[in-house]
């Protein structure tokens, strides 16, 4: 913004706009949001209504403000603002004031009259504003691609003058979809599954499968510091951490050429269902993306979530990698991604892994050993951090 001319914010909505009889329910959420997010910077008022919620704060903060909200899911559009009396002589004044600020070179002015018993038709305020930006300054207008729009909003107790205004994440506010335990690996995609599920509203909550001595400790550290950057979006992620190591040896004991992937990511889901059914949590969710490796093609999706019946949501399933990379890089989690600590399923992947695996092949593998009883001994040893922006707490299942 780098302007002190403001020291309002406009919040637009976007897709709260659809949510009908909800849509208080979620604005209140999004408010909540905000100042959680907000709480290290001097505001001084936060108020929602209908339409928008208006943050005012201290003038020197603003673009620091606007860069955090911009992490805040359910907000379309973030605007500075400045309320003035309704009449033109003054609308005109601040409207010159705000396109000179914008340091544009062309501009239109474009108003849209709530107060409906204004006594100015929309069009003309537009042309009686536009003229006395040109008189009194060498901005031009252009109506097709501006460098500024001139925004005002005429209300029942005065007017808005809106300034540039800032993309904000969108979708909707974080915990109003609910929550999903994503099953997290240390590479690219899974951290941009998470991102995708908190930007809809979905809070999430991690299980990483880890098989030590396979498997390094700097994973975890990696994992950490993934989910500490997400703590941007979602301020308090916990990560269940899952002792896989002899199940896993089983899993390749007992599987034929080909199988052991498929085999093993029925394994998780089924420790990942449990898991998940005893958190009350109602739905699981992964970094999958169709094609991208040998398990993650139709047929073997449709073989490997044969064993549960909890919903799987999997954001990335038909974004191709140049594209979670995109997003990766956005969100800050690539470059923690790439450190070269790898993770069961890499360490553990078979030469030629089934893209066609067959349902009666893997029950059939499934049949030579008590897997169950395996499971039933990881449950009682799956442990839990909790990753905050400041802290992590550790604690025992």
């Amino acid at each position: 913004m780098n302007s002190n001319l403001f020291h309002r914010l406009m919040i637009h909505y976007g897709e709260l706009s659809t949510k009908g009889r909800n849509r208080d329910q979620f604005i209140r959420r999004l408010e909540h949001n905000i100042r959680h997010a907000l709480k290290d910077f001097s505001i001084s008022k936060i108020t929602s209504s209908h339409d928008h919620i208006y943050i005012d704060f201290v003038k020197e903060e603003g673009d620091k403000i606007i860069k955090r909200l911009q992490d805040v899911s359910g907000i379309h559009a973030i605007s500075p603002v400045i309320k003035i009396a309704s009449d033109l002589d003054s609308i005109k004044k601040m409207a010159l004031e705000v396109a000179l600020d914008s340091q544009a070179s062309t501009f239109k002015v474009q108003t849209k009259r709530l107060d409906k018993a204004y006594p100015i038709h929309s069009d003309n305020i537009n042309r009686s504003v536009g003229g006395f930006i040109l008189e009194n300054s060498s901005l031009t207008v252009d109506v097709h691609s501006p460098d500024f729009i001139v925004r005002i909003q005429i209300l029942n107790d005065g007017a808005l003058v809106l300034g540039k205004s800032f993309a904000g994440a969108g979708g909707y506010p974080l915990g109003t979809g609910g929550k999903a335990l994503l099953l997290l690996s240390g590479g690219i995609d899974s951290p941009v599954a998470a991102y995708s599920l908190i930007r809809r509203g979905i809070e999430v909550e991690c299980l990483h499968f880890a098989a030590p001595p396979y498997t390094q400790v700097g994973v975890i550290d990696k994992l950490e510091d993934l989910l500490r950057v997400l703590t941007r979006y979602q301020s308090k992620i916990k990560l269940y951490i899952v002792p896989f190591t002899n199940l896993q040896l089983s899993i390749y004991k007992y599987s034929s050429e080909g199988y052991p992937i498929t085999v093993m990511r029925r394994m998780m889901l089924r420790i990942a269902e449990r898991f998940a059914a005893h958190k009350r949590i109602s739905a699981l969710a992964t970094g999958e993306s169709l094609g991208q490796v040998a398990s993650q093609t139709l047929k073997s999706l449709y073989v490997i979530n044969n064993v549960t019946t909890m919903p799987i949501i999997r954001p990335l399933a038909v974004m191709d990698k140049l594209q979670i990379i995109e997003v990766a890089k956005k969100i800050g989690t690539y470059e923690i991604s790439i450190r070269p600590f790898e993770d069961c399923c890499t360490i553990f992947a078979p030469k030629n892994p089934k893209t066609m695996p067959h349902m009666y092949e893997v029950r059939s593998i499934e049949e030579k050993w008590d897997f169950k009883a395996e499971i039933d001994e990881i449950m009682k040893s799956i442990t839990v951090k909790e990753i905050t922006e400041k802290s992590q707490l550790d604690a025992i299942f």
